[in-house]
C-alpha cells in the first residue's frame, strides 16, 4: 500500500493545556491514550520541578519518555531471548 492509500486520521489531543491535531495511521483512541500518557508525564515531572519553562518541561519528558522505552525494549529482549532458550531446551 502506497503512502497515498495508507488511511490517516485527524485526532485533537490537548497536551499541558495546549490543543494539538495529529494526523495519524493509528486509530483515534491509541493517539489519545499516548497524548495522555505525555500529558500525565508533564504534570509529574513539573510537580517535581515547578520553577522548569515548558521547554525544559517539554525536554525532560521526552526524556522520561524515552527512558520507559528503552527501558521496556531491553526487558523484552530479555523475555525473547529467555523464550528462546526454553524454546532450544524442549527440542
Amino acid at each position: 500500500m502506497s503512502e497515498r492509500e495508507t488511511e490517516r486520521t485527524r485526532t485533537t489531543v490537548s497536551i499541558y493545556g495546549q490543543q494539538y491535531t495529529i494526523v495519524s495511521e493509528e486509530g483515534a483512541a491509541h493517539v489519545k491514550e499516548v497524548a495522555q500518557y505525555v500529558d500525565q508525564k508533564m504534570k509529574e515531572i513539573r510537580k517535581r520541578n515547578p520553577l522548569l519553562d515548558t521547554t525544559r518541561l517539554a525536554v525532560l519528558t521526552a526524556l522520561n519518555v524515552a527512558d520507559d522505552y528503552v527501558k521496556m525494549n531491553k526487558k523484552l529482549e530479555q523475555l525473547e531471548a529467555k523464550l528462546k532458550e526454553e524454546d532450544k531446551e524442549d527440542v
